[in-house]
């Protein structure tokens, strides 16, 4: 039945109900057994003719949109809506699909990402020399934390700090007292903590000085091993002697003379291979194994970033004891009195050094899971001729070590300024570190001349240029930014101990203070006329405030270089191959698979201006533009490959575009260590 509605009245008329529509009141009278009342009847008969209106509508009209449910299933598997929807479904499941393996196939693909050792050059800070904040003429940890602004400025994101330790200053620093506390000359446990918080708050990392061979003979260790205690006797290395004659064997100290002095309150000798004060640790000892370890722990948990291992090789020394074999076996033994007179055969690098520095790597590591936090670890060892001892820091392909040990041997630069000289330097650590590890350069520290002074100053600006354009970590001394030069020290000036065992050696030349300004002091003590150092004369016209304000100065292009290698990606995971070299120029490039652009550095380390004719060189343009120079007046400069001009200390960064890669022509020339490919079209790196 219908309802009829015909010139203002109602006709009841036959119908056929929508079989699959159902009212809600339907269930609930074929539930109700009962007889319903008149009056409820007659309201029910006008609810059924209200609901049988209402579905005959859904029989009568389109979908649209709030339909109710039975009509939306009703029309919902029709063909023409099911299909589209079914093609939706699956195109959304197959798009989810592809997303998914893109991803994976990136992430597959890509390269390890770069640590913070790697991308930012470590910055040496020399803490006695860098800021004083209380007037006292030493710089201290209050004065590092009013220079961090430097840091920044120079895009430098890794500092090592020397040792701040207390100690009784022998050897400022190197002989500590106790490995758990700051000595009250660089301020206090809260001054470090506020300086490390401070220095992570603007994404800056510390790397602290860690002197494992030795104690001061104040320590408390010390003390207790000399008076025999139970558990301390062996701390150290004794042997038998006596006071008349405290020479078990000929062994000599650093700092010259013998590694041996009488104890008269044990009645033995006991080691050191640097200043008698500086006993030697027993590491063949458990627990002084154990020590160490727990003093790492303790930096660690503060939340230091790195350590410098400092003398690892001098850590064990052999059992037995016996004289090492001389150099010149015709020499008296009693005229042998520096480290140079002897082999060491039994007392550096001896077996056990590398398990020991391992493990020390593994506690570090157990530091470095958090995201961001990985601890670093650098090794000192002067191995000079026997780079495969110094190689041998970085582990082995199952088992790390140092993440590198450090490379002086661009300190011997001076000793033949010259292009083929420097090759030679660059190439004696490149041709003999293992496959696929990090390169590391350094041009100067607290224990050797500046490289300003024994180069030359005219040649500063160029190795700054090769310290930054190499590859791997470049380490900076604090003022070889604005190309400090020793000072002169008179002989009552001198503070250094091995200066007063030798002037000639003394290490004070290369340790004054930073050179901040031109007023007072160098701005490095601006509260007293007191400086535990003389100031360099040329402080005045050499300092961090005049270079800041000269585009061309010393400081400047450092911070350019810096912030060219940390924005290119050639100078941080490319190709280094050697180019050229002669008595004057070192030239080499650096390129990337993939990366359209590569840069040509030219180099001249000789006495007189030199023309490189580089038109053999098939890889390269004709035409090369000077993107920066150390002589400003030529940057932008177009040469041709045949005749570039560089006078005597001038350095080149030249760009140049082509996707002609020179590594693949010259396998022997060239070096990669984090290799890596350039997808140009989308900007990302992958493995290749």
């Amino acid at each position: 039945m219908r309802f009829k509605k015909a010139s203002g009245r109602v006709e009841l008329t036959e119908s056929t109900r929508n079989p699959g529509f159902r009212d809600a009141d339907d269930g609930e009278r074929a539930a109700d057994t009962t007889s319903p009342d008149p009056g409820e009847m007659q309201n029910s008969t006008a609810v059924k003719m209200d609901s049988d209106a209402a579905a005959e509508e859904y029989t009568q009209v389109k979908p649209y949109a709030g339909m109710p449910k039975e009509v939306l299933l009703r029309y919902s598997s029709q063909a023409r809506y099911r299909v589209p929807r079914e093609i939706l479904f699956w195109l959304t499941v197959c798009c989810t699909l592809a997303l998914v393996a893109v991803t994976i196939t990136v992430i597959a693909l890509s390269p390890p990402c770069m640590s913070w050792w790697q991308v930012s050059p470590v910055y040496q800070v020399y803490p006695r020399s860098f800021k004083d904040s209380d007037g006292d003429g030493v710089g201290d940890l209050k004065g590092i934390m009013e220079k961090l602004d430097h840091f920044l400025h120079l895009n430098i994101k890794s500092v090592w700090i020397s040792p701040f330790y207390r100690s009784p200053m022998k050897d400022f620093g190197y002989d500590v007292e106790d490995f758990r506390d700051i000595d009250p000359l660089f301020g206090t446990m809260a001054d470090f903590e506020e300086l490390l918080a401070e220095m992570h708050n603007r994404d800056l990392k510390l790397i602290m000085d860690f002197i494992p061979n030795h104690t001061s003979d104040r320590h408390r260790w010390f003390n207790l091993s000399r008076t025999r205690d139970p558990h301390y006797e062996d701390y150290y290395v004794w042997a038998d002697c006596n006071a008349t004659s405290p020479k078990p064997n000929n062994w000599v100290s650093v700092f010259g003379n013998s590694s041996w002095t009488y104890d008269e309150v044990r009645g033995q000798c006991y080691l050191h291979q640097f200043l008698k004060e500086q006993p030697d640790l027993n590491f063949r000892n458990p627990d002084v194994r154990r020590e160490i370890i727990d003093i790492i722990h303790f930096w660690l948990e503060k939340g230091v970033d790195g350590f410098r291992m400092d003398a690892v090789k001098h850590i064990l020394e052999a059992e037995h004891l016996r004289d090492e074999p001389q150099v010149d076996p015709n020499k008296p033994p009693e005229s042998i009195t520096t480290e140079w007179d002897l082999y060491r055969d039994y007392t550096y690098s001896q077996v056990g050094l590398h398990d020991l520095l391992r493990d020390y790597r593994a506690e570090m590591d157990t530091y470095s899971r958090e995201p961001g936090r990985y601890r670093f670890m650098v090794t000192e060892s002067y191995d000079y001729h026997e780079v495969e001892k110094t190689m041998m820091y970085y582990g082995t392909r199952l088992v790390r070590e140092a993440d590198f040990p450090f490379n002086f041997y661009l300190l011997d630069l001076p000793h033949n300024t010259s292009g083929v000289w420097a090759k030679h330097l660059v190439d004696l650590w490149m041709a003999n570190m293992p496959t696929g590890k990090w390169p590391n350069w350094v041009v100067g520290n607290h224990d050797r001349s500046r490289i300003a002074s024994s180069a030359g100053s005219i040649y500063i600006r160029a190795i700054n240029m090769m310290l930054l354009t190499l590859p791997g970590t470049p380490t900076t001394y604090y003022g070889e930014e604005i190309g400090m030069e020793n000072i002169n020290v008179t002989a009552s000036q001198i503070q250094d101990p091995a200066g007063k065992y030798n002037a000639s050696a003394s290490r004070d030349p290369e340790r004054s203070p930073m050179q901040w300004n031109g007023d007072l002091n160098a701005g490095f003590n601006n509260k007293t006329n007191l400086t535990w150092l003389p100031v360099h004369p040329a402080y005045q016209s050499i300092n961090v405030e005049v270079q800041m304000k000269d585009e061309g100065s010393v400081l400047a292009q450092y911070r350019s270089l810096n912030s060219l290698r940390q924005s290119e990606l050639p100078f941080q995971r490319g190709w280094f191959c050697y180019v050229h070299a002669d008595a004057n120029v070192f030239s080499y490039i650096r390129e990337l698979d993939g990366h359209k652009q590569a840069y040509l550095m030219v180099l001249n380390f000789g006495k007189q201006s030199a023309t490189t004719d580089l038109s053999s060189i098939e890889e390269l343009p004709e035409q090369l533009r000077v993107l920066t120079s150390t002589k400003t007046v030529n940057d932008g400069k177009v040469f041709q490959k045949s005749k570039i001009l560089t006078e005597a200390g001038e350095g080149l960064v030249m760009q140049y575009s082509t996707y002609t890669r020179f590594h693949q022509n010259h396998p022997a020339e060239c070096y990669v260590s984090e290799k890596a490919c350039y997808l140009e079209t989308i900007g990302i790196l992958y493995k290749c």
